[in-house]
């Protein structure tokens, strides 16, 4: 009797782990595909064929693309968020070699969300969150360069910090104007020096 409760016991074991690793291999092959495809051009068939799993797995698991994208997605914005909360407060070197190194990793992916801001409501819901995400984070991590600011004045700074990490600028100088990472760090460090008079 107890070796047969054991097997049963080791069979749910062996198939919650399949789950499991079937899950992961879903969520792994939507992550790559998310990232480096346009939203549009990928379909819970493509996602379902390349984990090699049936469609009507990935279904029953996520329920809609929306779901799948927002699960796959999650990790790795948690994992920038992680990234770019280890930037140290205060140091523009090692803030703006913070915010370029996540770039380097992430920056086409992030470009190519935001050319589909105005067509998918889903996008525009994680491109809005990673705005008000961003502008937060340079008020915390550049604090000192905006303390004793007020009103008007302080609003343009921190705008102007916004702006100088944003990965738009990112691309200007790396993917337009072909600037090596190392450059592209200097440029930045003396430009958001250059805004307090230093």
């Amino acid at each position: 009797m107890a070796s047969e409760t054991e097997g049963r016991a080791y069979r749910m074991d062996a198939r919650a782990q399949a789950a499991a690793a079937t899950l992961k291999r879903v969520l792994d092959v939507a992550l790559q595909l998310f990232t480096d495809n346009p939203y549009d051009d990928v379909s819970l068939e493509r996602v379902a064929a390349e984990a090699g799993v049936a469609k009507r797995t990935v279904l029953r698991r996520f329920g809609s693309k929306e779901a799948l994208f927002s699960e796959a997605m999650n990790p790795a914005r948690d994992e920038m968020i992680a990234h770019r909360q280890a930037a140290p407060v205060g140091d523009v070197a090692g803030a703006v070699a913070n915010v370029v190194g996540q770039y380097e990793q992430w920056g086409t992916n992030r470009l190519r969300l935001l050319e589909q801001e105005d067509r998918i409501p889903l996008i525009a819901e994680w491109v809005q969150g990673g705005r008000e995400w961003h502008w937060g984070w340079v008020e915390r991590v550049f604090a000192p360069q905006l303390k004793g600011l007020r009103g008007a004045e302080r609003t343009r700074r921190h705008a102007a910090l916004v702006v100088l990490t944003d990965v738009y600028t990112w691309r200007l100088l790396r993917l337009d104007l072909k600037l090596s990472r190392t450059d592209t760090e200097r440029t930045l460090v003396d430009l958001i020096n250059r805004l307090g008079g230093s």
